[in-house]
C-alpha cells in the first residue's frame, strides 16, 4: 500500500500513543498519570483505553458497569468519538474505556475493511476539541496496536530499568519504522521513558546509561521511580497524581509532563 500523506489526526489534537510490546513496562500507569498531570495544568486531555484488559479505565475509576460504549464501538459500529468519551473525576480528563468485547478485535480486524485506519478515522472525525489525546496501547504489536500508531502523531516508549529492558525494543522501532512507511509518514518517537527506577540499584544507573546511550537525546531527562504509591494507586481508582501528590512518584510524573510539553514547544517552532 503506498504512504498515506494526510495529517493522522485532527490538527487541533496532538494524538499520542505508549506503546511497548513487552508487559508490565508501565504503560497504563504512565498514561494515566501524565494525562492527569497534563489535564491539571489546564489541557484538555481524552485517553482511549486500547488494551483488553481495561486497566486505563480501572485506574481512572470508571466502574465496569458504566463502561456501555466504548473503543470497541467506536472501532466495529462506527460509534463517534463524541458518544463514547466520557469524563473521568479529573477536570479537563475523558475517556473512551475498554471492555472485554474488545478481546476479539485483534481476529475481527483481519477481515475487516480499511484495518488500519479504523481509529485513525474515528479521530480526524471527531468534533470533540482535545489538545492531547493519548492512547494506552495492549502489550503487543498486533491489528490494536498498529491502529494506535496510524492514528498518532508520535510514540512514547516506557521502558522498565531491567536487565532485558533493551530485548525486544529494536523489534517496535523496525515496527514504527514501517507504519511509517506504508501508513503514517508523520510519525516519530516522542520520547522513552524509564521506569520503575530504583536508585538504590546499579543495575538500574547500567540500564538507564545503555538506554541514553542508544537513544540519545529521546530519552526524557525525567524518570519515574519505584514508588508504592504508584502501585496502590489503581487499587483505589486514581491516578497517583491524585491519590498522594506528594510522593516521589506523583512529582516524577508532573516533571515528565512539564518535559513532554517543552518537547512540543520545541516541535511546533
Amino acid at each position: 500500500m503506498s504512504a498515506v500523506t494526510r495529517p493522522p489526526a485532527t490538527p487541533h489534537a496532538r494524538v499520542v500513543a505508549i506503546a511497548n510490546q513487552k508487559g508490565g513496562v508501565g504503560k497504563t500507569t504512565t498514561t494515566i498519570n501524565l494525562a492527569t498531570a497534563l489535564a491539571v495544568i489546564g489541557k484538555r486531555v481524552l485517553v482511549i483505553d486500547l488494551d483488553p484488559q481495561g486497566n486505563a479505565s480501572t485506574g481512572l475509576g470508571i466502574p465496569r458497569s458504566d463502561r456501555r460504549v466504548g473503543i470497541y464501538d467506536v472501532l466495529f459500529d462506527d460509534v463517534a468519538l463524541e458518544s463514547a468519551a466520557i469524563p473521568s473525576a479529573v477536570p479537563n480528563l475523558s475517556i473512551i474505556t475498554s471492555s472485554v468485547d474488545l478481546s476479539g478485535a485483534e481476529i475481527e480486524l483481519v477481515g475487516a475493511e480499511r484495518r488500519e485506519f479504523r481509529l485513525r478515522e474515528a479521530v480526524a472525525n471527531s468534533a470533540l476539541e482535545y489538545d492531547y489525546v493519548l492512547i494506552d496501547c495492549p502489550p503487543a504489536l498486533g491489528l490494536l496496536t498498529l491502529n494506535a500508531l496510524v492514528a498518532s502523531h508520535a510514540v512514547m516508549v516506557p521502558l522498565q530499568c531491567e536487565f532485558y529492558a533493551l530485548e525486544g525494543l529494536s523489534h517496535l522501532v523496525r515496527t514504527i519504522e514501517r507504519v511509517k512507511r506504508a501508513f503514517n509518514p508523520n510519525l516519530d518517537i516522542h520520547g522513552v521513558v524509564l521506569t520503575m527506577f530504583d536508585k538504590r540499584n546499579n543495575l538500574s544507573d547500567m540500564v538507564a546509561a545503555d538506554v541514553r546511550g542508544f537513544f540519545g537525546e529521546k530519552v526524557y531527562d525525567t524518570v519515574i521511580p519505584r514508588n508504592v504509591k504508584v502501585s496502590e494507586a489503581p487499587s483505589h481508582g486514581k491516578p497517583v497524581l491524585i491519590y498522594d501528590m506528594r510522593c516521589p512518584g506523583s512529582q516524577a510524573y508532573i516533571h515528565l509532563a512539564g518535559e513532554v510539553l517543552r518537547r512540543e514547544k520545541r516541535l511546533s517552532a
